[in-house]
């Protein structure tokens, strides 16, 4: 088993600083980290998820130690197929952490061969989400300062809703 491998997962929609943030700094921790862009059927998504993909690869071309593949079954499944033994998630407030503590365990009872390790988002970036993303790039707000500029103009064609009152533009 390589414990040099980790699974860094979330549906990335799209994938905003706060993301790339915790699998930068995962590159580092790890031999290996693949970044796993997960079906939800609970979440609507805006993006499919080849286009999520295509977005993270843009916005990571320089870790070389990082791979970014689509699955959409069980995150534990996929831990024990690619031979990993650590997933790795971003917590911002304590809320995450309730949510991402049930499923640590139920990942660990699926693959007890996994281990969950959390790592506390950057300050900068503990109110971010890819919702808030959405909402404001939809309002035709600015989302430089929370997403890469390889992927604003993606994000802003796709979610960008022309406000026909004020006439805002992105």
């Amino acid at each position: 088993m390589n414990r040099l491998t980790a699974i860094c997962p979330g549906s990335f929609d799209p994938v905003t600083f706060g993301h790339l943030d915790i699998i930068t700094r995962a590159s580092r921790l790890f031999e290996k980290v693949i970044v796993v862009v997960a079906s939800n059927g609970a979440k609507h998504c805006s993006f499919t998820p080849e286009e999520r993909v295509k977005m993270i690869k843009k916005c990571i071309a320089g870790l070389d130690n990082v791979e970014v593949v689509h699955f959409g079954g069980l995150l534990a499944d996929y831990a024990a197929k690619r031979n990993a033994t650590a997933i790795v998630k971003g917590l911002r407030a304590m809320s995450d952490f309730e949510y991402e503590f049930q499923m640590a365990l139920t990942n660990k009872k699926l693959n007890p061969n996994v281990e969950t390790l959390f790592l506390t988002t950057a300050s900068q970036n503990m109110y971010l989400s890819s919702s808030m993303v959405k909402q404001i790039a939809s309002m035709g707000g600015d989302i430089s300062s929370f997403v890469p500029e390889e992927i604003k103009e993606d994000i802003i064609d796709r979610i960008y809703i022309k406000n026909s009152e004020t006439g805002v533009e992105p």
